[in-house]
């Protein structure tokens, strides 16, 4: 039985956000005027069309990106106007990165590039923390395979224990089964899941899938780079219903906001 407070504080946010990419008659505006708040302790999936904004939004939320307006924070963290250094040192310290590519070094046994976030900032991971990332992610044994040793899920599941290895406070992931057969997708997936209802670690994940979304406790919608619909409690269906209508829901915003 959970004892977490009901009352959950926000772990990301942006306020009135807008990305532009181009300029003149070239100009993508891939973000308009975004606002949206993700609890801690929670898993949330951003979903939409191709080129709807979910990864740039993403990735401006991560650091990984500048915003041209607004403001993004990681907690109580000002991500917006940081410098490159300190843009770092918040990667680091307070955020996971899971990407489709997996992004393992293949020099690196599985247990090294697991431990490699906090060896480069000169710390080390907790070692019963990471047992237990280790054992609920089934990769006791395959501690010392390099990446070519290992299947497709075994290194997304490698990737996931590095992103988890520094207790950060939220992980982004980046269609992490994008390249995944199903089984393999499920079982990452499924970890995602636990390690928010277990370990209490904030997920924000961008997917097509509505499998995957159905793992999440919400799902935000963008299209045309705003933000057309919020989802409680999702399931497959009810994804796909509203990925059915999507053109009614962007017509509906943009109503709203001419």
């Amino acid at each position: 039985m959970s004892t977490a407070s009901p009352v959950k504080s926000t772990a990301v946010s942006a306020e009135g956000v807008w990305k532009a990419y181009g300029s003149g008659e070239a100009q993508v505006i891939a973000l308009r005027d975004v606002s949206v708040q993700f609890a801690s302790g929670a898993f949330t999936a951003i979903m939409g069309p191709s080129g709807s904004g979910k990864s740039t939004l993403m990735h401006c939320l991560a650091g990984l990106d500048t915003t041209d307006r607004g403001a993004v924070h990681i907690g109580d963290t000002p991500v917006t106007g940081l410098s490159d250094k300190a843009l770092t040192k918040l990667r680091r310290d307070k955020i996971g990165f899971i990407f489709q590519q997996f992004n393992l070094l293949p020099t690196l046994t599985a247990e090294e590039n697991i431990t490699l976030p906090a060896a480069i900032a000169g710390a080390k991971a907790d070692p019963d923390w990471l047992k237990r990332i280790i054992h609920t992610l089934d990769l006791t044994d395959r501690l010392t395979h390099k990446p070519t040793e290992l299947s497709g899920g075994q290194q997304q599941r490698v990737a996931c224990a590095r992103a988890l290895a520094t207790r950060p406070d939220v992980v982004f992931a980046d269609e992490p089964t994008g390249n995944l057969d199903t089984r393999s997708g499920a079982e990452v997936l499924r970890f995602l899941r636990t390690s928010v209802d277990d370990f209490g670690q904030t997920i924000v994940m961008v997917t097509h899938d509505p499998g995957a979304a159905a793992y999440a406790d919400r799902v935000v919608f963008l299209a045309d780079g705003q933000i057309v619909e919020d989802m409680a409690d999702p399931t497959a269906d009810k994804v796909i219903d509203k990925m059915k209508h999507f053109e009614e829901l962007v017509a509906a915003a943009q109503g709203e906001n001419a």
